[in-house]
Protein backbone atom coordinates (compact mmCIF):
# COMPACT_ATOMS: atom_id res chain seq x y z
CA UNK A 1 0.00 0.00 0.00
CA UNK A 2 3.00 2.26 0.95
CA UNK A 3 4.69 1.16 -2.00
CA UNK A 4 1.51 2.49 -4.34
CA UNK A 5 1.14 5.65 -2.27
CA UNK A 6 4.90 6.69 -3.19
CA UNK A 7 4.33 5.70 -6.65
CA UNK A 8 1.64 7.46 -7.33
CA UNK A 9 3.24 10.68 -5.62
CA UNK A 10 6.22 10.24 -7.91
CA UNK A 11 4.10 10.19 -10.78
CA UNK A 12 2.31 13.45 -9.84
CA UNK A 13 5.32 15.51 -9.36
CA UNK A 14 6.74 14.38 -12.87
CA UNK A 15 3.69 15.28 -14.27
CA UNK A 16 3.83 18.66 -12.29
CA UNK A 17 7.35 18.89 -13.21
CA UNK A 18 6.94 18.09 -16.75
CA UNK A 19 4.11 21.12 -16.86
CA UNK A 20 6.10 23.66 -15.47
CA UNK A 21 8.55 22.85 -18.25
CA UNK A 22 6.33 22.94 -20.66
CA UNK A 23 5.15 26.44 -19.77
CA UNK A 24 8.89 27.58 -19.49
CA UNK A 25 9.63 26.20 -22.81
CA UNK A 26 6.78 27.96 -24.55
CA UNK A 27 7.64 31.13 -22.49
CA UNK A 28 11.28 30.80 -23.64
CA UNK A 29 10.52 29.54 -27.32
CA UNK A 30 7.58 32.39 -28.03
CA UNK A 31 9.88 35.98 -28.50
CA UNK A 32 12.18 33.87 -30.65
CA UNK A 33 8.53 32.66 -32.80
CA UNK A 34 7.32 36.19 -33.34
CA UNK A 35 10.62 37.61 -34.28
CA UNK A 36 10.67 35.09 -36.83
CA UNK A 37 7.44 35.63 -37.70
CA UNK A 38 7.87 39.91 -38.24
CA UNK A 39 10.84 38.84 -40.10
CA UNK A 40 8.92 37.27 -43.03
CA UNK A 41 5.90 40.04 -42.60
CA UNK A 42 5.08 41.68 -45.64
CA UNK A 43 3.46 44.28 -43.88
CA UNK A 44 5.59 47.67 -42.80
CA UNK A 45 5.64 48.88 -39.65
CA UNK A 46 6.64 48.48 -35.84
CA UNK A 47 3.30 47.52 -34.35
CA UNK A 48 0.38 45.73 -35.95
CA UNK A 49 -2.70 44.79 -34.25
CA UNK A 50 -2.52 41.29 -35.47
CA UNK A 51 0.10 38.19 -34.44
CA UNK A 52 0.33 36.47 -37.41
CA UNK A 53 0.89 38.36 -40.64
CA UNK A 54 -0.77 39.03 -43.69
CA UNK A 55 1.75 38.35 -45.96
CA UNK A 56 5.00 36.78 -46.08
CA UNK A 57 7.77 37.57 -47.84
CA UNK A 58 11.25 37.13 -48.50
CA UNK A 59 12.54 40.80 -49.58
CA UNK A 60 13.02 42.13 -45.62
CA UNK A 61 16.36 39.34 -45.64
CA UNK A 62 16.66 40.24 -49.46
CA UNK A 63 16.97 44.18 -48.62
CA UNK A 64 19.02 43.80 -45.89
CA UNK A 65 21.92 42.29 -47.27
CA UNK A 66 21.68 43.74 -50.59
CA UNK A 67 20.42 47.41 -50.28
CA UNK A 68 23.95 49.01 -48.11
CA UNK A 69 22.86 52.74 -49.55
CA UNK A 70 21.65 53.54 -45.47
CA UNK A 71 22.49 50.53 -43.31
CA UNK A 72 25.22 48.09 -44.12
CA UNK A 73 24.54 44.50 -42.51
CA UNK A 74 26.87 42.72 -44.47
CA UNK A 75 29.87 45.14 -43.45
CA UNK A 76 28.10 45.32 -39.60
CA UNK A 77 28.06 41.22 -39.98
CA UNK A 78 31.72 40.96 -41.09
CA UNK A 79 33.07 42.94 -38.60
CA UNK A 80 31.10 41.21 -35.67
CA UNK A 81 32.58 37.82 -36.86
CA UNK A 82 36.08 39.35 -37.02
CA UNK A 83 35.91 40.44 -33.30
CA UNK A 84 34.50 37.45 -31.91
CA UNK A 85 37.02 34.73 -33.72
CA UNK A 86 39.59 37.06 -32.57
CA UNK A 87 38.28 37.32 -29.26
CA UNK A 88 37.91 33.79 -29.00
CA UNK A 89 40.83 32.47 -30.01
CA UNK A 90 42.87 34.84 -27.57
CA UNK A 91 40.03 34.37 -24.86
CA UNK A 92 40.72 30.68 -25.14
CA UNK A 93 44.24 30.73 -25.23
CA UNK A 94 44.69 33.39 -22.18
CA UNK A 95 42.01 31.38 -20.28
CA UNK A 96 43.25 28.15 -20.45
CA UNK A 97 46.89 28.49 -19.62
CA UNK A 98 45.97 30.86 -16.95
CA UNK A 99 43.72 28.00 -15.30
CA UNK A 100 46.69 25.46 -16.33
CA UNK A 101 49.51 27.70 -14.34
CA UNK A 102 47.44 28.36 -11.27
CA UNK A 103 46.10 24.23 -10.96
CA UNK A 104 49.56 22.80 -11.49
CA UNK A 105 52.18 25.28 -10.24
CA UNK A 106 53.56 26.54 -7.23
CA UNK A 107 54.36 30.15 -6.87
CA UNK A 108 54.59 33.04 -4.91
CA UNK A 109 51.72 35.45 -4.85
CA UNK A 110 49.57 32.58 -6.63
CA UNK A 111 46.81 32.65 -3.57
CA UNK A 112 46.47 36.57 -3.96
CA UNK A 113 46.50 36.59 -7.26
CA UNK A 114 43.37 34.21 -6.94
CA UNK A 115 41.64 36.45 -4.72
CA UNK A 116 42.39 39.17 -6.51
CA UNK A 117 40.97 38.07 -9.66
CA UNK A 118 38.15 36.91 -7.09
CA UNK A 119 37.08 39.90 -5.97
CA UNK A 120 37.34 41.58 -9.30
CA UNK A 121 35.04 39.44 -10.77
CA UNK A 122 32.29 40.54 -8.96
CA UNK A 123 32.40 44.08 -10.41
CA UNK A 124 30.55 44.92 -14.06
CA UNK A 125 33.23 44.69 -16.40
CA UNK A 126 30.95 47.88 -17.47
CA UNK A 127 31.90 50.29 -15.01
CA UNK A 128 35.51 50.12 -16.38
CA UNK A 129 34.20 51.16 -19.73
CA UNK A 130 35.49 54.81 -19.35
CA UNK A 131 38.56 54.13 -18.19
CA UNK A 132 38.96 51.76 -21.35
CA UNK A 133 38.18 54.25 -23.69
CA UNK A 134 40.53 56.57 -21.93
CA UNK A 135 43.43 54.21 -22.86
CA UNK A 136 42.38 53.16 -25.92
CA UNK A 137 41.99 56.91 -26.72
CA UNK A 138 45.49 57.96 -24.86
CA UNK A 139 47.31 55.22 -27.46
CA UNK A 140 45.16 55.78 -30.47
CA UNK A 141 42.92 52.61 -30.53
CA UNK A 142 39.42 53.89 -30.33
CA UNK A 143 37.25 53.48 -33.03
CA UNK A 144 38.87 50.50 -34.46
CA UNK A 145 38.06 46.47 -34.12
CA UNK A 146 41.22 45.85 -32.67
CA UNK A 147 40.19 48.12 -29.76
CA UNK A 148 37.27 45.86 -29.57
CA UNK A 149 39.38 42.54 -29.76
CA UNK A 150 41.63 43.84 -26.93
CA UNK A 151 38.79 45.13 -24.54
CA UNK A 152 37.17 41.59 -25.04
CA UNK A 153 39.68 39.28 -24.54
CA UNK A 154 41.64 41.74 -22.03
CA UNK A 155 39.92 40.29 -19.04
CA UNK A 156 40.71 36.33 -19.86
CA UNK A 157 43.28 36.42 -17.15
CA UNK A 158 40.65 36.98 -14.16
CA UNK A 159 37.81 34.29 -15.53
CA UNK A 160 39.95 31.51 -15.15
CA UNK A 161 38.27 29.88 -12.26
CA UNK A 162 35.82 27.50 -14.04
CA UNK A 163 38.72 26.06 -16.17
CA UNK A 164 41.25 25.61 -13.25
CA UNK A 165 38.20 23.65 -11.74
CA UNK A 166 38.47 21.09 -14.58
CA UNK A 167 41.89 20.98 -14.34
CA UNK A 168 42.38 19.99 -10.81
CA UNK A 169 40.41 17.05 -11.40
CA UNK A 170 42.86 15.70 -13.98
CA UNK A 171 45.14 13.41 -11.86
CA UNK A 172 48.59 14.80 -11.54
CA UNK A 173 50.38 11.52 -11.77
CA UNK A 174 49.73 11.84 -15.08
CA UNK A 175 51.98 14.91 -15.19
CA UNK A 176 54.33 13.31 -13.09
CA UNK A 177 54.85 10.41 -15.50
CA UNK A 178 55.83 12.68 -18.27
CA UNK A 179 58.08 14.57 -16.64
CA UNK A 180 60.06 11.22 -15.73
CA UNK A 181 59.82 11.01 -19.33
CA UNK A 182 61.54 13.74 -20.39
CA UNK A 183 58.07 16.34 -21.02
CA UNK A 184 58.36 20.01 -20.64
CA UNK A 185 55.10 22.05 -19.09
CA UNK A 186 54.21 23.09 -22.42
CA UNK A 187 54.49 19.55 -23.79
CA UNK A 188 52.47 18.33 -20.92
CA UNK A 189 49.49 20.84 -21.46
CA UNK A 190 50.02 20.77 -25.44
CA UNK A 191 49.83 17.15 -25.37
CA UNK A 192 48.25 15.49 -22.39
CA UNK A 193 45.92 18.17 -20.44
CA UNK A 194 44.55 20.01 -23.63
CA UNK A 195 43.17 16.06 -25.19
CA UNK A 196 41.90 15.06 -21.92
CA UNK A 197 40.17 18.94 -21.73
CA UNK A 198 37.55 18.62 -24.85
CA UNK A 199 34.46 19.82 -22.64
CA UNK A 200 36.18 22.93 -20.73
CA UNK A 201 37.83 23.81 -24.41
CA UNK A 202 34.18 23.73 -25.77
CA UNK A 203 32.51 25.95 -22.86
CA UNK A 204 35.37 28.74 -23.10
CA UNK A 205 35.84 28.94 -26.76
CA UNK A 206 31.56 29.03 -26.96
CA UNK A 207 31.24 31.93 -24.01
CA UNK A 208 34.35 33.91 -25.43
CA UNK A 209 32.80 33.47 -29.06
CA UNK A 210 28.85 34.54 -27.37
CA UNK A 211 30.01 37.23 -25.37
CA UNK A 212 31.57 40.01 -28.34
CA UNK A 213 29.08 38.36 -31.01
CA UNK A 214 26.24 40.17 -29.25
CA UNK A 215 27.50 42.83 -27.04
CA UNK A 216 26.75 46.35 -27.07
CA UNK A 217 27.92 48.49 -24.96
CA UNK A 218 31.19 48.63 -25.03
CA UNK A 219 31.34 48.51 -28.78
CA UNK A 220 28.59 51.19 -28.68
CA UNK A 221 31.23 53.63 -26.98
CA UNK A 222 34.33 52.61 -28.18
CA UNK A 223 33.09 52.71 -31.71
CA UNK A 224 31.12 55.95 -31.75
CA UNK A 225 30.27 57.48 -34.95
CA UNK A 226 32.75 55.21 -37.20
CA UNK A 227 29.69 54.10 -39.10
CA UNK A 228 31.94 51.81 -40.95
CA UNK A 229 33.29 49.69 -37.69
CA UNK A 230 29.71 49.29 -36.36
CA UNK A 231 29.11 45.56 -35.19
CA UNK A 232 25.82 43.98 -35.55
CA UNK A 233 24.36 45.05 -32.34
CA UNK A 234 25.23 49.00 -32.75
CA UNK A 235 24.32 48.42 -36.34
CA UNK A 236 20.95 46.74 -35.53
CA UNK A 237 20.12 49.51 -32.80
CA UNK A 238 20.58 52.22 -35.14
CA UNK A 239 17.70 50.94 -37.52
CA UNK A 240 15.34 51.73 -34.17
CA UNK A 241 15.64 55.35 -34.51
CA UNK A 242 12.28 57.24 -34.27
CA UNK A 243 12.37 58.45 -37.96
CA UNK A 244 13.52 54.89 -38.83
CA UNK A 245 11.89 52.43 -36.69
CA UNK A 246 8.75 51.63 -39.18
CA UNK A 247 10.32 51.83 -42.00
CA UNK A 248 13.07 49.41 -41.53
CA UNK A 249 11.39 47.58 -38.14
CA UNK A 250 11.28 44.27 -40.41
CA UNK A 251 14.36 44.17 -41.61
CA UNK A 252 15.98 44.95 -38.16
CA UNK A 253 13.73 41.23 -37.03
CA UNK A 254 15.46 39.72 -40.13
CA UNK A 255 19.07 40.85 -39.03
CA UNK A 256 17.89 39.87 -35.66
CA UNK A 257 17.19 35.97 -36.95
CA UNK A 258 20.39 35.83 -38.96
CA UNK A 259 22.44 36.93 -36.22
CA UNK A 260 21.51 33.94 -34.39
CA UNK A 261 22.10 31.69 -37.02
CA UNK A 262 26.63 31.71 -36.52
CA UNK A 263 25.44 30.79 -32.58
CA UNK A 264 23.53 28.15 -33.38
CA UNK A 265 26.16 26.32 -35.86
CA UNK A 266 28.74 27.37 -33.63
CA UNK A 267 26.75 24.93 -30.46
CA UNK A 268 25.83 21.87 -32.56
CA UNK A 269 29.29 21.59 -34.24
CA UNK A 270 31.14 21.61 -30.60
CA UNK A 271 28.40 20.03 -28.21
CA UNK A 272 30.10 16.90 -30.25
CA UNK A 273 32.82 17.12 -28.33
CA UNK A 274 31.33 18.06 -25.29
CA UNK A 275 29.17 15.61 -24.96
CA UNK A 276 32.12 13.41 -26.00
CA UNK A 277 34.70 14.84 -22.92
CA UNK A 278 31.62 14.34 -20.72
CA UNK A 279 30.52 10.82 -21.15
CA UNK A 280 34.54 9.35 -21.92
CA UNK A 281 35.74 10.99 -18.89
CA UNK A 282 38.90 13.10 -18.33
CA UNK A 283 40.94 9.71 -18.25
CA UNK A 284 40.49 5.97 -19.65
CA UNK A 285 41.31 3.43 -18.04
Amino acid sequence: MKTASIKRRRRISNTLAYIVLIVLSVVWVFPIFWVVLISFRGESGSFTDYFIPKSFTLDNYINLLTDTSIFSYPTWFFNTLIVSVCACLLTTLITLSVAYVLSRMRFKLRRLYMNIALVLGMFPAFMSMIAVYYVLKTIGLTQSLTALVLVYSGAAGLSFYVAKGFFDTIPRSLDEAARIDGATNFQIFYKITLPLSKPIIVYTAMTAFMAPWADFIFARVIMGDNYEKYTVAVGLYTMLSRELIDQYFTQFAAGAVLIAVPITLLFIILQRFYVEGITGGAVKG
